[in-house]
């Protein structure tokens, strides 16, 4: 199973719309959850509505949170969104089975036996979760709380019965036309991230269409360049890398 996690204050003003790269990531099999935390006001209200497409369209959740519950809605959004995928999984098997029927149409007896078994592939299916974190300039006083919320959710991924991986990308990028940088690549030693955020630029732009889509492409082809040679160059990394000097 696939997921993105988005973590944004919403508003995206630069490049390709977000709802339509999430419905991309959709069709590609990827799930795209929004952790909205947004500001009050008119702009805070926009971005709600905004974080709210996203994730419709990305066949995922959203949730607004505010920074001192923010690692409870993330591992939240992560765990039922993986129960949800497995749930719709079954629902086409049962169909396919029984005809018109769902979970909620079977026997008493029948329906506990098959929440049951997706219970037990909730926590056993291998799950891949890309973190893309808004780094915009109206993100930087909210950082703190996504750094401590995303070492309470490697610690969650990690008691898992089955393998997570996770990987971490934050956009706009310190280079003009960089809408992602990733900054940890697909790892299963989801413990390990020591110092998360360290000397990193905020921007202004927030570019979150065209970062959603270089995310699917990192699915994809296991680089968000495909002309290039992987991750991009150690330079990104000493100024403005999400885990620094972090060893994962």
């Amino acid at each position: 199973m696939k997921q993105i996690m988005l973590i944004t204050d919403g508003c995206s003003n630069v490049g390709e719309s977000p709802v339509m790269a999430a419905a991309l990531a959709r069709e590609d099999g990827i799930t795209v959850n929004v952790v909205g935390i947004v500001d009050y006001g008119t702009i805070g209200e926009l971005g709600s509505i905004e974080i709210a497409e996203i994730a419709k369209a990305g066949g995922g959740m959203s949730q607004l949170s505010g920074t001192e519950k923010l690692a409870q809605t993330m591992q939240m959004l992560t765990r039922k969104t993986v129960v949800q995928t497995i749930q719709q999984a079954v629902n086409r098997e049962i169909r396919h089975i029984l005809g018109d029927q769902s979970v909620e149409d079977l026997p008493p007896d029948k329906r506990s036996q098959v929440v049951e078994v997706i219970d037990e592939m909730a926590e056993t299916s291998p799950l891949q979760v890309a973190l893309l974190i808004d780094v915009s300039a109206s993100m930087k006083p909210k950082l703190a709380a996504v750094e401590n919320a995303i070492r309470d959710m490697m610690l969650s991924l990690g008691a898992r019965k089955g393998e997570s991986k996770l990987a971490v990308f934050h956009f706009p990028g310190h280079r003009s036309g960089e809408d992602a940088v990733l900054d940890v690549d697909w790892t299963v030693d989801l413990g390990s991230a020591r110092s998360i955020f360290q000397r990193l630029a905020m921007r202004g732009a927030t570019p979150t269409g065209p970062a959603i889509l270089k995310v699917m492409e990192f699915f994809r082809y296991g680089t968000l360049n495909r002309n290039g040679h992987g991750l991009w160059p150690e330079e990104s990394y000493e100024r403005e890398g999400v885990l620094g000097d972090s060893v994962i």
